[in-house]
């Protein structure tokens, strides 16, 4: 019997001792779903500041991906409609967790994969990355797939955020629409020997190219929103290690 996948979200209040959380529900933020659990499980209203860790809990029976928030008292806030809604349109439904990095070398190329025919968004050059195997830690499955979608050894500079993507009516390789709700840890990395891209045998059928790119060449790319968010972010200059 295989184990159970969860996505959760956790946070302390100032001043507090136990951390607060639970699971994200399927099309929902996970900053939606942190202040969801402050409000159901402390009658609290807070705001998310940023993000503190991301990190997999993995038992025999249950592989749980885990963001952990840090959060402040907002009394008063408005808190929304936490109103749990099921696919309007009856499709089956899918949630996943993933890993990608905003991969550079020492010169600031950008390293993109193009995503193959047969899957949601063919043709539009994206960030390196991919679902996690069960047991497997966010940022070993970035590294992981660093390589087998682009033959690159990288080191994970920093954890830049947490987003996430509701995609209702996806069809991929499956050949019928799902409702596909994935939430994504997004790391900065660097790859200090850069060599030739290419696809390994062992990346499967997801990834149809890898290329290095100028900052300069990004815009005229097809890209995804989540390369955008990431090309947009400000540069530092000790993220490059020269």
């Amino acid at each position: 019997m295989s184990a159970s996948r969860m996505i959760t979200v956790y946070g302390r209040r100032p001043g507090g001792t136990d951390d607060i959380g639970g699971p994200v529900r399927h099309g929902e933020s996970p900053t939606t779903a942190m202040v969801r659990h402050f409000v159901e499980q402390a009658d609290l209203s807070v705001v998310v500041l940023s993000v503190l860790d991301v990190h997999a809990v993995v038992t025999p029976e249950l592989h749980e991906d885990r963001v952990v928030f840090e959060v402040a008292a907002a009394p008063g806030a408005a808190v929304g409609d936490f109103t749990e809604r099921s696919d309007p349109n009856g499709l089956p439904t899918g949630q996943r967790f993933a890993a990608y990095g905003f991969v550079t070398d020492p010169l600031d190329n950008v390293l993109l994969t193009q995503i193959a025919p047969g899957y949601p968004g063919a043709g539009k050059w994206h960030l390196p990355g991919g679902g996690t195997d069960h047991g497997e830690q966010p940022a070993e499955a970035l590294l992981r797939e660093l390589v087998e979608e682009t033959a690159q050894q990288g080191e994970i500079i920093s954890l830049l955020g947490v987003t996430h993507r509701r995609n209702p009516g996806a069809i991929g390789p499956e050949g019928y629409p799902i409702n596909w709700h994935a939430v994504r840890a997004l790391y900065r990395v660097l790859v200090p020997s850069p060599t030739t891209p290419r696809v390994t045998e062992a990346a499967g059928g997801s990834t149809a190219a890898a290329a290095w790119f100028t900052r300069a060449e990004l815009p005229a790319l097809h890209v995804t929103e989540v390369v955008q968010w990431a090309a947009s972010l400000p540069r530092r200059e000790s993220d490059r290690r020269r």
